[in-house]
């Protein structure tokens, strides 16, 4: 299983970016879906979560109403569409799937639940 996360750059603050993330070895639609990200100095953090199976959808208090997540299950890519960005948004973001079974929707909150991790994408957003 291999994750690649991609289309992470520099945006001004208030600004949009879509990140996405392949995955090879996986099959999209009875996979969990998470994003992460992690700040400088910080530790990694909950952003946007998708359940297996879909379409449950779970995000964290500082992003929600600013990001969407979404996958496209023909092409095993999930998407991160990242509103309205603040400089605080400034981290490596990581995707990540999970593995056998059906996790409750507590679950993919945590780190733990998930059991493959791409690589990263750094986006920074200028203030």
């Amino acid at each position: 299983v291999q994750l690649q996360a991609s289309g992470g750059g520099l945006v001004q603050a208030g600004g949009s970016l879509r990140i996405s993330c392949s995955a090879s070895g996986l099959t999209g639609s009875s996979t969990g879906w998470g994003w992460f990200r992690q700040a400088p100095g910080k530790e990694r953090e909950f952003v946007a979560a998708m359940r297996k199976g879909g379409p449950g959808t779970y995000y964290s208090n500082s992003v929600k109403g600013r990001f969407t997540i979404s996958r496209d299950n023909a092409n095993n890519r999930v998407y991160l569409q990242m509103n309205t960005l603040r400089p605080e948004d400034t981290a490596v973001y990581y995707c990540a799937a999970t593995g056998m079974g059906n996790p409750i929707s507590s679950a993919y909150y945590q780190s733990s639940t998930y059991a493959y991790w791409g690589q990263g994408t750094l986006v920074t957003v200028s203030s």
